[in-house]
């Protein structure tokens, strides 16, 4: 199942229009087949799908490491778009932890978001 995997996620790069730097390599002798056999899906991947999943990794990596704390709903804070008081607003320690925490305001109404560091 293993080695039929690996068998299609190479046919499917290697068919892929947007991949255009595999498709190319491969015909020219550039990536011989012994080394196409052990690359892995990553080292397959289009430009663009690269680009992707590292950003994706990026994301997952900073929501992992950042301690938030319970959004709360304060009566002070109004919506810099449609100047309603419906709002929550969560602390995030996003930078060192010498940092002042950084405060994201939600608005319940039109979806806002405000960023005060």
């Amino acid at each position: 199942m293993k080695y039929k995997n690996r068998v299609q996620s190479k046919v499917s790069n290697l068919t892929d229009a947007k991949n255009q730097n595999l498709r190319k390599k491969v015909p020219c002798g550039n990536i011989p087949p012994a080394l196409l056999a052990r690359m892995t899906a990553e080292e397959v991947a289009s430009d663009e799908l690269k680009e992707m999943n590292k950003n994706l990794r990026h994301e997952a990596i900073r929501e992992h490491q950042m301690a938030k704390t319970g959004g709360t709903q304060p009566d002070s804070l109004t919506c810099g778009k449609c100047r309603k008081k419906n709002c929550t607003s969560t602390q995030v320690q996003a930078r060192s932890a010498g940092e002042p925490m950084t405060t994201f305001v939600d608005c319940n109404e039109c979806g806002n978001q405000q960023k005060f560091s």
